[in-house]
């Protein structure tokens, strides 16, 4: 029987304790490894304070700007088109599975933090007559994320929206206008629920 092979069992117990032993370097590499792969990818320079945990995939012109000491999870999805530009300010954090799309322009502020799989884009299709959809086109207007804003897993923010600075967005919300500076807001559509 395969499990009880005793060659097995001494071939795993050594391969995972040479794992175990150089697990600090292969996460290392691995990060070197992301942070070249975004570096080669992008128009210009990538700090090197920023931190890329895994694979971010750029679509479009790649008019991508990060600042300082970025946190960037894995499965991230930034495209930009035309002359629009995303810019993330210092110490923002993307986490896993995030959507940012720019037709306009995404702009977010210094400190702020981005849940898993939330999705910002700054365009909507738009209807014409006799076209399919996909034909019809787009209308974009741009997105701005203040500093220290707090976005919580699985939200959509839409064309045009501004996020005043320290506002906090509960999870799965659907944002579909302005919030004020230091709000809470949460639903669908996002209303508010607090204000400091």
């Amino acid at each position: 029987m395969l499990s009880s092979n005793p060659f097995k069992s001494i071939l795993s117990g050594a391969v995972a304790t040479v794992l175990r032993a150089t697990t600090g370097a292969r996460e290392s590499m691995r990060r070197v490894g992301a942070h070249a792969r975004l570096a080669a990818d992008l128009r210009v320079p990538l700090p090197i304070s920023v931190v890329v945990l895994g694979r971010a995939w750029l679509y479009g012109t790649a008019n991508l700007h990060f600042g300082q000491d970025a946190l960037l999870y894995p499965d991230l999805h930034l495209e930009t088109q035309n002359h629009a530009a995303i810019t993330l300010g210092n110490g923002v954090v993307l986490s896993r599975g995030v959507h940012l799309v720019a037709m306009a322009g995404i702009t977010i502020g210094d400190g702020s933090m981005i849940g898993e799989y939330t999705s910002i884009r700054d365009a909507n299709h738009v209807r014409e007559p006799g076209q399919p959809i996909r034909n019809s086109g787009h209308e974009a207007r741009v997105i701005t994320i203040g500093k220290e804003v707090w976005i919580g897993r699985g939200v959509a923010i839409l064309s045009g929206v501004t996020i005043g600075d320290g506002a906090t967005i509960g999870a799965n919300a659907v944002v579909t206008r302005d919030v004020p500076a230091g709000a809470v807001v949460g639903g669908v559509p996002a209303r508010l629920l607090n204000r400091s």
